[in-house]
C-alpha cells in the first residue's frame, strides 16, 4: 500500500535537535554539514513497499522488515507503514521507526510520537462474520499481548453485522483489491470505541473468505500477490480517513493445512492461529494526527520537508504519497531512490510521470546511497566511473552574444532525470 505521508510528525524527544536549520539535499558536501553532529538535525527516511502488487520484497509476510532493520541502522528516523513492518506472528520493534498508514499528503496534519508515559490506548474490532473459536483465538492474542508485552489494548468490540469482505485481482494489472460489504458496520464500531472508549489506535480483524487451494498454495510457495492485501489496504484506509487514528488490520482466515513447500518469506503466517500480534505491537508506538492548530513546526515534529530520502520499488513511481514528494514546490526535494530488483505487477516508472529518481538494482545499494547522502556525498563518487568531468556553465550562453542571455527556463527542466547506479 502507498505510503500517505501528513504534515508533520513528531520525533521522540531524544531524536529531536538542539538546532533546527535548513538542510540542503545536495549530494555535495558542506561546511555545515562538518559540523558536529549534536548541531544536525535528524536525517528522515521513508521506506514504502506498496501491498497487494506481488512484490518481490514486501509481497509476502513481512519480507521487507529486514529493510526496514538495516535502513533503521543508518538513517535516524524511518517512516515506513504496515505492510513492510508486519510478520504476522513476528515483529520487530525500532525506536526510531515510526508505524504509519492511511492520510492523504495534502491533507494539513500532524503526527505526534505518544510518549513513553503516555502510549496509545488500543481498540480492537472484530467482525461479527467470525466463528466462535476464530473469534477466541484472536481474543487470546489480545490479552497475550497485554501480559506479556505489556501493550496498551483496552477494549474491544463486535460489529452490529457481518463485513462481508470480498476479494479479486484486477483483470487490468493483476493487484489485489476487493469490498467491504457493509463498511458502514466497520465505521459504526471504531467510533463506539473512540467516542465512548476513548481509544486513539485501532486494530480491526475481518473475516476474509478462504483462499482456493491454487491461490493459497501459490502464495505459501512465495510466487504471485497476496490476495487478501488489497482489501487490507480499504479497510485501514476507511478508518484513518474517518477518525484521523492510526489503525491497521489483521485479516482472520482458517488455518491451511500443513505443507512442506511453504517459502520461508511465507512462514510467518503459518506459525500461528491469527495474524494479530504484529499489528497490537505496531499500533502500540504509532504517532497520532494532530491538527496544525494544536502546535508549530517548531515543536519538535516531522514535516513533510523534513523529509530526506524515499526508498520504493522501480515500477511504484505512481503512487500519491511519492508523486506528492517528487512534485512538491519546495527547493530541496527528497532524494527519491527506486529499486529495480523488487519488481511488482505495477509498471508505474518515473518516466511515466516525469519524476527524478536514483535507480539501483537492489536494497543493499539503497542503504548504501542512503549512507553516502546522510554524510553528505555525491553517491555516485563511490562508484569507478560515476564522477566526470566538472561543467561550465558558460557553455549555456550563445556565442553571438556578448553578454548573459535573459533568463528562461531550460528545455531540460522538462525532461525526467533518471540516475542509475549499475
Amino acid at each position: 500500500m502507498a505510503l500517505h505521508l501528513a504534515r508533520p510528525l513528531d520525533l521522540p524527544a531524544r531524536l529531536r535537535p538542539l538546532r533546527r536549520r535548513a538542510r540542503a539535499h545536495s549530494v555535495s558536501p558542506s561546511a555545515a554539514d562538518a559540523r558536529s553532529a549534536c548541531f544536525r538535525r535528524p536525517y528522515t527516511s521513508v521506506l514504502v513497499v506498496p501491498t497487494g502488487v506481488g512484490a518481490a520484497v514486501g509481497g509476502f509476510a513481512g519480507d521487507a522488515l529486514p529493510v526496514a532493520r538495516g535502513l533503521a541502522a543508518v538513517a535516524d528516523c524511518v517512516i515506513s507503514h504496515p505492510n513492510v513492518l508486519n510478520a504476522a506472528m513476528l515483529y520487530w520493534p525500532m525506536p526510531n521507526t515510526l508505524y504509519v498508514e492511511g492520510v492523504r499528503p495534502r491533507q494539513v496534519r500532524r503526527r505526534r510520537v505518544g510518549s513513553s508515559t503516555s502510549p496509545p490506548k488500543q481498540g480492537l474490532v472484530l467482525d461479527s462474520g467470525i466463528e466462535e473459536e476464530l473469534r477466541l483465538r484472536h481474543l487470546q492474542v489480545a490479552d497475550a499481548a497485554r501480559a506479556s508485552l505489556g501493550l496498551p489494548a483496552v477494549e474491544y468490540i463486535v460489529t452490529d453485522a457481518p463485513l462481508e469482505i470480498k476479494t479479486w485481482f484486477d483483470p487490468k494489472c493483476g493487484k489485489s483489491t476487493g469490498s467491504v460489504g457493509n463498511s458502514a458496520s466497520l465505521l459504526r464500531a471504531v467510533d463506539a470505541l473512540v467516542n465512548h472508549s476513548g481509544v486513539n489506535a485501532v486494530a480491526a480483524v475481518a473475516r476474509f473468505p478462504d483462499d482456493g487451494p491454487d491461490d493459497s498454495d501459490c502464495y505459501r510457495e512465495g510466487k504471485g500477490v497476496d490476495q487478501l492485501a488489497g482489501v487490507e489496504a480499504i479497510i485501514s484506509h476507511l478508518i484513518v480517513k474517518e477518525f484521523e487514528i492510526p489503525a491497521a488490520h489483521a485479516p482472520a482466515v482458517l488455518p491451511p493445512p500443513l505443507s512442506t513447500s511453504v517459502s520461508p518469506r511465507s512462514a510467518a503466517e503459518e506459525i500461528g492461529y491469527t495474524f494479530l500480534p504484529c499489528v497490537l505491537a505496531g499500533l502500540s508506538s504509532a504517532p497520532q494526527y494532530v491538527t496544525r492548530r494544536q502546535g508549530t513546526s517548531d515543536s519538535g515534529c516531522i514535516v513533510a520537508s523534513d523529509v530526506d530520502s524515499v526508498i520504493i520499488p522501480r515500477d511504484t513511481c505512481g503512487g500519491d504519497g511519492t508523486l506528492a514528494f517528487a512534485h512538491t514546490a519546495r527547493k530541496n526535494k527528497p532524494l527519491i531512490i527506486t529499486v529495480q530488483e523488487n519488481e511488482t505487477v505495477l509498471d508505474d516508472t518515473s518516466d511515466k510521470f516525469g519524476i527524478e529518481v536514483l535507480n539501483v538494482q537492489n536494497y543493499w545499494e539503497a542503504i548504501g546511497v542512503v549512507a553516502a547522502h546522510k554524510a553528505g556525498v555525491n553517491p555516485n563518487a563511490l562508484r569507478r566511473h560515476g564522477i566526470d568531468h566538472l561543467k561550465s556553465h558558460q557553455r549555456l550562453y550563445s556565442a553571438r552574444t556578448s553578454g548573459p542571455p535573459p533568463y528562461a527556463p531550460s528545455l531540460m527542466q522538462d525532461k525526467v532525470c533518471v540516475h542509475q547506479l549499475v
